[in-house]
């Protein structure tokens, strides 16, 4: 018999998810440019909107008992679900990369004497490590992990409330943006973890429950760590490393940094093992893993921070309308999908692919280029299966 996860463990995992410094940097470019009263309403609805789809797509794998990229071969066939694999574990390594990069650059502003290059190699030789050991193993102490951690910053918020207030201090020089503009930044990151969620909704005992907790605790950590970025505005910087001098966190500070970055890049790595044995099923999940590890650090290296924005808006145009697609082909289409229906589905994700790429060229458009991608893609699904019930009814 399978070792299922509980609904605590599920919880504290997706809490983990959302802890990191990339979201917290994505809440400073919020508060950086937009007046504190335009902030609120958008940057919460887009968590609940994306909170909602990672709750219908989560639910699907802790369904079928497969992991996410396994998941969606009943809507896009063996091909289609390959395609997406091979794109996930592409674009989970460049996450990790992002994370980690993130995460030592954040490091080395709290001065630490040691280089860029090595930190980065050591964030990913401790993700490497948990990866291969594996998260059964490790519940427990990943569950110590997160306490400490939110205790942390628990500390850090209420220190950041203490010198700044919510007075926003709006960085010269920079673009104000717009209602949509900031649903569109506040939905991107729960739409970047999609194509993940599945990988651990497989293993629960509760699907309905578990689920519904996981997306929960990912949709409320990440709100919090949007607004401890709209925080760090508050003091007068951009700078999270600066925020937590100024608040007098030191060492604890480094273990803010390190294990938000470490939680969530495990996450990540893992899952792109994951997706790899859904190419090729010999494939060992912990080995491909560790690999992963590498090659992010590798990356991390290189300098991909420098296309950070244009990676994340890449992947909301790829697995928003995707996802779209597998709800309502898996919710109204009852899972008769056949190979004519998967070409449908592909077809269908492509144009909210195209129609994503086209309205993101828009300084502000109205929905935003994610919502409108998902409205489209999953409007083309649902009128094929409409077509399909029509043709029964005849016959």
């Amino acid at each position: 018999m399978e070792k299922r996860t509980g609904l605590f463990t599920n919880m504290i995992i997706w809490f983990g998810v959302a802890i990191s410094v990339s979201e917290i940097q994505a809440g400073i470019q919020i508060g950086s440019a937009a007046p504190v009263n335009s902030i609120w309403v958008p940057l919460i609805l887009g968590h609940v909107i994306g909170g909602i789809l990672l709750y219908f797509v989560g639910l699907i794998g802790a369904r079928l008992r497969v992991n996410a990229m396994e998941s969606i071969k009943s809507t896009f066939g063996n091909l289609g679900s390959r395609f997406f694999a091979a794109l996930n574990v592409m674009q989970l390594i460049a996450w990790v990369a992002v994370l980690n990069a993130q995460g030592t650059l954040a490091l080395m502003g709290l001065n630490i004497p040691i280089s860029f290059a090595l930190t980065s190699i050591i964030l990913a030789i401790l993700v490497a490590i948990w990866v291969f050991i594996g998260l059964q193993r490790t519940s427990k102490i990943t569950s110590i992990i997160m306490i400490i951690l939110t205790v942390l910053l628990i500390v850090l918020s209420f220190k950041l409330l203490g010198i700044g207030g919510y007075h926003l201090m709006p960085i010269k020089n920079s673009a104000t943006l717009t209602f949509w503009n900031i649903f569109e930044i506040s939905i991107a990151m729960p739409i970047s973890w999609l194509p993940v969620i599945g990988d651990y909704t497989k293993d629960v005992k509760s699907p309905k429950k578990a689920t519904a907790l996981s997306a929960l605790a990912y949709t409320v950590a990440s709100l919090w760590m949007y607004f401890i970025g709209i925080e760090v505005v508050c003091i007068g910087t951009v700078d999270i490393s600066q925020a937590i001098l100024i608040s007098g966190l030191g060492v604890q500070g480094v273990f803010i940094l390190v294990l938000s970055t470490v939680t969530t890049n495990f996450l990540a790595t893992n899952s792109a093992g994951e997706s790899a044995k859904a190419i090729f099923n010999r494939l060992d999940p912990k080995i491909v893993g560790v690999i992963v590890s590498i090659l992010s650090a590798i990356l991390a290296i290189s300098g991909i921070m420098d296309h950070y924005i244009s990676f994340l808006y890449l992947i909301s145009s790829v697995f928003a309308p995707m996802a779209s697609v597998l709800v309502v082909s898996f919710y109204f289409g009852k899972g008769e999908n056949k190979t004519k229906d998967w070409y449908w589905n592909i077809f269908s994700w492509f144009v909210g692919f195209i129609v994503y790429q086209i309205t993101s060229g828009f300084d502000s458009i109205f929905l935003g280029p994610t919502l409108i991608a998902v409205i489209v893609s999953g409007g083309l699904t649902y009128s094929w299966i409409l077509v399909k019930k029509k043709e029964k009814i005849k016959n």
